[in-house]
């Protein structure tokens, strides 16, 4: 019974991490985790990318189920959805922080 846990366990972070392994969704990710909230146009204009780039790569995460979309009046907001992303990107910053020393 507890190795049927386990594999179920192991393999929705195998899916976590197929979807994390891009540096842009990683890049949204340390955002959302940093800043909070933030609309399509907001991460475009920080990450200099195409609209359409970065909605496909939130549909991505969001098929997931890494984000969630919160609509306000036009305009859908997105934030982290997942507690497993919230502390896999926390421990992705604490790295960067120890390798900026």
């Amino acid at each position: 019974m507890k190795e049927n846990i386990l594999l179920k366990n192991l393999e929705e972070y195998s899916e976590i991490l197929k979807a994390l392994a891009h540096p842009v969704r990683l890049c949204i990710l340390c955002g959302l985790y940093s800043e909070g909230e933030k609309n399509v146009t907001t991460m475009q204009e920080c990450l200099k990318l195409p609209q359409s780039t970065v909605s496909q790569h939130l549909a991505v995460l969001r098929n997931k189920g890494i984000i969630k979309g919160n609509r306000n009046g036009l305009e859908i907001n997105y934030s982290i959805s997942s507690d497993i992303t919230r502390e896999i990107i926390s421990k992705i910053l604490d790295l960067n922080k120890k390798d900026v020393k």
